[in-house]
């Protein structure tokens, strides 16, 4: 490992392979495409082909593929090989200009909410040159946007690129209005830590719940969970650093700074955190990241579970979105500087952050609404599904100073720390601490959106974080457009929006119900599902707010509320499915031999005629058949809800009759085979324990 540097984006065609394999003249206007939004030249694009094909190939690549992000929840790609046949029987190896912009993958056959017909199937990927193309499994892979024959966006990059330019525009102008002629662009950076389990492969394998679901939808809990706080932070077992070391080597190939890598809150739980990029940039690698983590798992026998909520009753997994704003100039918009009160740039921005989160919460909770975070937001281990703001000690005093005076004219700062032994140095202590119930967090220089869940892309927090600071940033450089003290305009709209908008601000315990209830009282919006969460993609506000700063239209709003509906149900529909399937075919048929072999027992000890202390045996007995015949009896209730549920046609009504009746049904249904798992001799239970799962790597 001393020459890892070395490996760090070999599989990349990065900058430095540009600069180095491109002519000058090439490599200069792709960067000016890069750095400026501009048009890439079709005679460009040809030479870029014609070098990216062959850099690919000395990497061992014989296939290209344009690799998209449809609405599925995982990414797709479809491999093309670079030969192309000669009249003599032979093949030269090609690739164009055009192949590497366009290809032309089937639309109508990708969740697009109605904007495609079955018939009408044409649709394109668009190749995204902000992000660099990258070789992996031998096929050179284009990160590409994907969209409908008509232009409608069926993917996740696409209003995410749209997004970032938004933001870009309308925070340009604030910059401009506030006299900066040096930055030509605003770019918003993202580092997203990533949390997931690993378990051994073959008890994996052992589960159709985790194949089918990525979750488990029977275990009773273990005897030892996370209760004596032992997991976070520990050495990592041996098994599980082997994986480790292989996944970051793999990663640094693709270009992936990943740089920490620790055992997370519960037994079996890790992350990786890398370092921040551009948020299109960022968003592409956690979707490759994850691919990647599964993938090498499988190498070392083990399974990764990126569900959100992968054992009840244990910590789940997030991924926590930190996310940064600033200038191609090197300048951090986001940072508060050693006086916060006296930087009215940053106070700006501040309120500008303060403005749209509260203005678009409810689009922001939509965002991070996946069916596997209704079962983690608001447990104690994720934030609630009340979006607030959580800034710490010192700049809560500086925005009440301002809301109560117009301007703060002080601030807290930082004492030193002694910890009483005379080896150990004094140190500087923070102005605040941090606060980990809260879902959108300001931690020293950027805003950590810990809200989003593990398995879901983040193109979709970014895109309405970066959307709704675009439609804030519209507003104000309107004014300050329109101004003719620039300076004090500044200073009227901070002291408005804080005021407007600080009951957003919260850094107390969200975990609380306290909190619950002062949440209502201030009118903040409490969505507690995905169902009820996802109406805000079709709130005519939030649709106003994505047309004007052209990141989403009217259409694909309402489609995409379809498309995550439709997923939802379908979701739900494969877990209920898979419940049943469990609960019929494995968990019923075990107990009925368990039972029928203690029965058998019980007969043969009696027909000893000592039969003086069966009482032990027959009450098990007893008890075992009850659950059994209460389970198969809720088995029927499954099987009818889900029926029943099938057969209504409207797509929201059908998502809250899964929510309300399916989920429930599935509920009450585990809660008798859970019972029975702590009753039933082990020899005869079909599924690995989480006993077994959580404790087994070594």
């Amino acid at each position: 490992m001393s020459n890892f540097s070395n490996i760090f984006g070999v599989k990349v065609f990065n900058d430095a392979v540009m600069r180095e394999m491109l002519p000058k003249a090439t490599y200069k206007a792709l960067k000016k495409t890069i750095d400026n939004n501009e048009k890439l030249a079709p005679d460009v694009a040809e030479v870029v082909a014609s070098v990216m094909k062959d850099w690919a190939l000395e990497q061992g690549a014989t296939h290209f593929s344009h690799w998209f992000q449809p609405m599925t929840g995982i990414t797709a790609e479809k491999h093309d090989s670079f030969i192309s046949p000669t009249g003599d029987g032979r093949v030269i190896l090609e690739f164009s200009g055009k192949e590497l912009i366009m290809g032309e993958p089937d639309a109508s056959s990708f969740p697009n909410g109605g904007i495609r017909a079955t018939f009408e199937a044409r649709g394109y990927t668009i190749w995204d040159c902000t992000s660099p193309a990258f070789v992996k499994d031998n096929t050179l892979c284009i990160p590409t946007a994907f969209a409908s024959y008509t232009g409608e966006a069926l993917d996740k990059k696409t209003p995410l690129l749209r997004a970032m330019d938004a933001i870009n525009k309308q925070g340009m102008r604030v910059l401009r209005a506030l006299g900066d002629n040096e930055s030509k662009k605003l770019i918003t950076y993202v580092g997203a830590e990533q949390e997931y389990f690993i378990i051994d492969k073959d008890m994996f394998d052992a589960r159709k719940d985790l194949k089918y679901c990525g979750r488990t939808l029977f275990g009773a809990a273990p005897s030892k969970g996370q209760d004596m706080d032992d997991q976070y932070f520990t050495a990592i077992k041996v098994r599980v650093m082997d994986f480790m070391i292989d996944l970051d080597q793999e990663l640094w190939k693709l270009g992936i700074p990943s740089k920490t890598r620790h055992n997370e809150v519960a037994p079996a739980q890790h992350e990786i955190a890398p370092i921040y990029c551009t948020t299109n940039v960022g968003t592409d690698q956690n979707q490759l990241l994850m691919e990647t983590i599964k993938k090498v798992a499988a190498r070392h026998d083990l399974a990764c579970l990126l569900h959100e909520k992968p054992f009840a009753g244990v910590n789940g997994s997030g991924k926590h979105n930190n996310w940064s704003m600033g200038t191609d100039t090197g300048r951090l918009l986001t940072n508060p500087g050693n006086a916060p009160h006296k930087n009215d740039e940053f106070l700006l921005m501040l309120s500008v952050v303060m403005r749209a989160v509260d203005k678009y919460a409810d689009a922001i909770r939509s965002s991070a609404a996946v069916p596997g975070n209704d079962h983690r937001l608001g447990a104690n281990e994720a934030p609630p599904a009340i979006i607030s703001i959580f800034v710490g000690a010192q700049l809560e005093d500086i925005i009440n100073q301002i809301v109560e005076k117009g301007c703060a004219s002080s601030c807290i700062s930082a004492e030193q720390m002694r910890l009483g032994a005379s080896t150990l140095p004094d140190m500087d202590k923070d102005t605040t601490d941090r606060n980990r119930t809260s879902p959108f967090a300001f931690t020293g220089n950027k805003f950590e959106f810990r809200m989003p869940g593990s398995s879901q892309s983040i193109a979709g927090p970014n895109f309405v974080i970066n959307a709704a600071i675009a439609e804030v940033f519209s507003e104000v450089a309107d004014r300050l457009e329109g101004a003719s003290d620039v300076k004090a305009e500044v200073q009227k709209i901070i002291v408005e929006y804080m005021k407007e908008h600080r009951r957003i601000i919260f850094n107390g315990n969200g975990y609380s119900e306290e909190w619950v209830k002062e949440a209502e009282k201030r009118g903040l919006p409490h969505n507690r599902n995905l169902v009820d969460a996802k109406l805000a993609l079709i709130d005519p506000k939030n649709v106003k707010m994505f047309s004007d700063m052209g990141v989403l239209s009217e259409r694909e709003c309402h489609a995409r509320y379809e498309i995550l509906l439709e997923h939802y149900v379908n979701t739900i529909k494969i877990e209920a499915m898979t419940a049943l399937e469990l609960a019929k075919r494995d968990l019923l048929p075990s107990t009925f031999r368990f039972i029928t072999d203690l029965a058998h027992s019980i007969n043969a000890v009696k027909t000893t005629g000592i039969a003086a202390n069966l009482e032990a045996q027959e009450s098990l007995i007893i008890e075992v058949s009850e659950l059994a015949s209460s389970a198969k009896k809720k088995i029927a209730v499954l099987d009818k809800a889900i029926e029943q549920t099938l057969a209504i046609d409207d797509v929201p009504k059908q998502a809250a009759a899964f929510r309300d009746n399916v989920v429930t049904a599935m509920s009450d249904l585990r809660a008798d085979f859970d019972r029975l798992e702590l009753l039933v001799d082990s020899e005869y239970w079909p599924l690995p324990t989480y006993g077994e799962m959580l404790f087994s790597v070594m």
